[in-house]
C-alpha cells in the first residue's frame, strides 16, 4: 500500500508542518505513543514520521523509551521559556500603554536571543510605519538601543558573544569596531540607558532602559522616532523609559528582587542555556525550515 501523502489542497506540507503534526500527536491524555500510533494520529508518512521523530529524540524534544516515544526535556524547556516570556509582556502591557500614552512615541519590549533581540511586543498605530518592526521581529544586538541596553548589562560571555558574531555596518553611523561598542556600553551602564542614533536603520532613533534589578538585564523597554525632533525627544525622555522599565521589574519581581534570582536574558527558570541555544539555532539553520 503506498504511504499517505498528506497533500491538502493540492500542496504537499513542508517539513516543519510535518514535525509539527508529529509534536501535536502528543497530547495530555497519551504521553506516550509508539511509531504506529504516531503515525496513525498524525497522517504523517511512516518514513517521514520515523526520519522526524529520530531528529527529534537527537535535540532533545522527544526521548525513546524501548519501542515508545514521549515529550523531552527540550519541549519543557521551550514551554518554560515561552510561559515566562508571556508572563514578561503580560506584565509589561499597561506600563507600555502608558508610556506610550504620555510620550507619543513607539514603544517596543524586546529581549535578547544570542546576538539578535527579539521584539515581544510593539505599542503604537497600526499605520506608524516610520519605524520598521513588528512582533516576532529580529534585529542584531550590537545596534539596537534595546539590545545594547541588555547587553550593558550582561555577562562578558554574552558580549564576546555579539562580537565574535561581527559587526556588521547597517548605516553609516552603525557601530562597526569592538572598541566603539564597548565604549557604547559602558556609556549606557553609566546612564542607565542606551541610544541608536540612526545605527540600525536610517533616520531612526531609539533609547531604550534595561528590565533588571542589581545584576543581569533580562529585557528592555525602548522608545522610538524618525527625524531629528524624535531625537531631541528621546533625549528629554529618557528618564520615563528608565522609571517605566523598572516599574515592570518592580511589577514582576517585587522590590528589592535582584536580577541574580531571576531567570538569565534568555531562559527561563530551570532551563539550560546551551539546550536554548542548540534549540534556537535548529530552528534557523535547519533543513526543516
Amino acid at each position: 500500500m503506498p504511504e499517505q501523502t498528506g497533500i491538502v489542497g493540492g500542496a504537499a506540507p513542508s517539513l516543519l508542518e510535518k514535525a509539527a503534526k508529529v509534536l501535536g500527536a502528543f497530547d495530555g491524555a497519551q504521553p506516550r505513543l509508539s511509531l504506529t500510533e504516531v503515525i496513525r494520529r498524525s497522517g504523517i508518512p511512516r518514513s517521514s514520521a520515523h526520519r522526524i521523530l529520530d531528529q527529534l529524540v537527537r535535540l532533545g524534544w522527544l526521548d525513546r523509551e524501548g519501542r515508545d516515544y514521549r515529550m523531552g526535556m527540550g519541549m519543557l524547556e521551550l514551554g518554560a521559556l515561552a510561559a515566562h516570556h508571556n508572563q514578561l509582556r503580560r506584565t509589561a502591557l499597561p506600563r507600555l500603554h502608558a508610556l506610550h500614552e504620555s510620550t507619543g512615541h513607539l514603544v517596543h519590549l524586546y529581549v535578547l536571543d544570542g546576538a539578535e533581540v527579539v521584539c515581544l511586543e510593539r505599542i503604537g498605530g497600526l499605520h506608524d510605519t516610520s519605524v520598521p518592526s513588528r512582533v516576532g521581529g529580529r534585529m542584531p544586538a550590537y545596534c539596537t538601543a534595546a539590545g545594547k541596553a541588555v547587553l550593558a548589562f550582561s555577562d562578558p560571555a554574552t558580549v564576546e558573544g555579539v562580537l565574535a558574531h561581527g559587526l556588521r555596518p547597517r548605516t553609516p553611523r552603525t557601530l562597526t569596531h569592538p572598541t566603539a561598542l564597548r565604549s557604547a556600553l559602558a556609556a549606557a551602564r553609566d546612564r542607565g540607558v542606551a541610544f541608536d542614533h540612526e545605527e540600525s536603520h536610517r533616520d531612526v532613533v531609539c533609547v531604550a532602559a534595561p528590565l533588571r534589578g542589581a545584576g543581569r538585564a533580562v529585557a528592555a523597554i525602548s522608545l522610538s522616532g524618525k527625524g531629528l525632533t524624535a531625537q531631541r525627544d528621546l533625549e528629554r525622555l529618557a528618564p520615563a523609559v528608565l522609571a517605566c522599565a523598572r516599574t515592570v521589574w518592580r511589577d514582576l519581581y517585587g522590590p528589592g528582587r535582584a536580577t541574580r534570582s531571576a531567570p538569565p536574558p534568555s531562559c527561563a527558570p530551570g532551563v539550560s542555556e546551551q539546550a536554548m541555544d542548540n534549540m534556537m539555532g535548529w530552528l534557523r539553520t535547519s533543513e526543516w525550515m
